[in-house]
């Protein structure tokens, strides 16, 4: 039986679970550090099992030992940038986190899939290919996934159409800097920009970059978590599906897109496997240079990580 653990039973992870649970995908461990929490949630979980019809086993852990032998695992732990914090700050708090989650991850799931979720996101997920050891093709971010949804849906309610029909891409950093491409995104076959003008798209494009501050605003404490977690399990099906679905994800680079040694968002095959590909978008000299800033950003950070 396929076995999927998830670190940190906060709103992303315990969102997570749930949603696996409904689609009945395998036993799935749920691991926090506060002692209760995970035991709590999964309990709760199970028993919403018997009402909505799912059998799901799911076990609340403190203890790392129970994700042995996982086939994959999602980290959704790590601490949320507050009110005077630094990117430097939450990057030095979070390298911490991962490190000690990534070691019992090597030790106790050596073959797994490792899916990153925390911020930031990237940079994060470099330290998790670091620390695992793991091949590159079994650790990747979740991230590219999320900014997508946000873009088509916004998309769909600027046209008041079926979000189904919206096809949009977002590549490049998790953050401020990432970049929507109007060009690559289309509505049932028709480029956006043969739909929409360019300072209808424009503005479409910024608020997709500040889509996750925008929902912490309204929101005043946390941030979002259904579109988060439904992004990772898009992820976890293509994977055991082995579906080879092309996903924007945070994937470490060799060259592509004119990167390497670092994580960043790119559309990717994914499949049993893990990431089996990744494509390579045509891009505009003025998408080139947001890229590199993109890029650059996340270099410095991962230059001063204490790994």
């Amino acid at each position: 039986m396929t076995k999927i653990s998830v670190i940190g039973a906060g709103n992303v992870g315990a969102t997570t679970v749930q949603r696996l649970a409904e689609m009945e995908f395998g036993k799935i461990v749920l691991v926090d550090i506060v002692e209760g929490l995970p035991q709590g949630k999964a309990l709760d979980l199970m028993q919403a099992g018997a009402i909505v019809g799912y059998d799901t086993k799911i076990k609340g852990s403190n203890d790392y030992a129970d994700i042995v032998d996982s086939d994959i695992v999602i980290i959704t732990a790590g601490a949320a940038r507050k009110p005077g914090m630094s990117r430097a700050d939450l990057i030095n708090i979070n390298t911490k986190i991962m490190k000690d989650v990534c070691e019992n991850v090597r030790e106790y799931a050596p073959h797994c899939i490792v899916i990153a979720v925390t911020n930031p996101l990237d940079v994060m997920t470099y330290v998790a290919l670091k620390v695992t050891g793991f091949e590159s093709n079994r650790v990747f971010g979740m991230s590219g996934i999320l900014d997508t949804g946000r873009f088509a849906s916004f998309v769909a309610d600027e046209l008041a159409c079926s979000k189904r029909d919206v096809e949009a891409m977002v590549i490049g950093g998790h953050g401020d800097q990432m970049l929507p491409l109007p060009q690559h995104s289309s509505v049932f076959g028709t480029p956006l920009p043969e739909l929409l003008g360019e300072d209808v798209i424009a503005g479409l494009v910024e608020r997709t970059i500040h889509g996750g501050a925008e929902i912490v605003a309204l929101l005043k404490q946390g941030s979002a978590f259904y579109a988060p977690s439904a992004a990772i399990v898009q992820m976890v099906e293509s994977i055991l599906r082995d579906e080879k679905r092309i996903l924007p994800v945070s994937a470490y680079l060799k060259g592509q897109y004119g990167q390497k040694g670092i994580y960043f968002g790119v559309p990717a095959k994914i499949g049993c496997r893990g990431i089996e590909g990744i494509i390579e978008l045509e891009l505009t000299e003025e998408q080139i240079q947001v890229l590199n800033q993109s890029s650059a950003s996340i270099k410095e950070s991962i230059d001063n990580l204490d790994i």
